[in-house]
């Protein structure tokens, strides 16, 4: 098993384009089979449009070897992550973690999510927000796991479906218990 400091995490490249769209449907296409037809289609379409979007304040990937194998974008509000104002989340919001199933279990999502951490704290802000649902549980346990905690008062509804809110407050500690806890993580799946 390859070590959490295999990975490289730098800011994605215009010429990164197409290799993080392959990572993001990778990473997603487990959830076609439980979707239905017409909401996948979407989805599938908003996954590659994302890549392109130009309210995203960063995009962040890992490498492994030269290889991209995981990736996460950044925006400043939900305003810019989601077109939706209503909300009123104006601290950064990560979305489409993704990650590529044959490297998954091997630190890479939680150093992009360390990666969002450093840029959150740098940009001033004290809080760290994203969305999930019930059909992410992994991702929900890495969250949870790594200290984030719901935020009923954001959740929305997308369709039939409720988004859930999660925020991971900025204190000083942050940074080394999330460390602490990747290593943790690293070694149980060592095992």
């Amino acid at each position: 098993m390859e070590s959490l400091s295999a990975i490289t995490i730098r800011d994605a490249a215009a010429y990164d384009k197409e290799a993080i769209q392959q990572v993001m449907l990778a990473a997603y296409v487990q959830y076609e089979a439980v979707m239905p037809h017409s909401r996948w289609a979407a989805y599938r379409e908003g996954i590659l449009a994302a890549v392109d979007s130009d309210k995203a304040l960063f995009t962040i990937v890992a490498e492994q070897d030269s290889v991209i194998v995981g990736s996460v974008q950044m925006f400043v509000s939900s305003e810019a992550a989601y077109g939706r104002p209503e909300m009123n989340i104006h601290t950064p919001i990560i979305r489409y973690l993704s990650v590529l199933p044959s490297v998954r279990g091997q630190g890479v999502a939680t150093k992009l999510i360390i990666e969002s951490v450093k840029r959150t704290a740098a940009l001033g802000a004290t809080v760290l927000h994203l969305h999930t649902s019930d059909l992410m549980q992994s991702a929900v346990r890495l969250y949870e796991r790594l200290g984030f905690e719901r935020a009923y008062h954001k959740d929305f509804n997308n369709g039939e479906t409720l988004v859930k809110s999660y925020r991971l407050p900025l204190h000083p500690n942050v940074l080394e218990q999330l460390s602490t806890k990747a290593s943790m993580t690293i070694k149980s799946s060592e095992s």
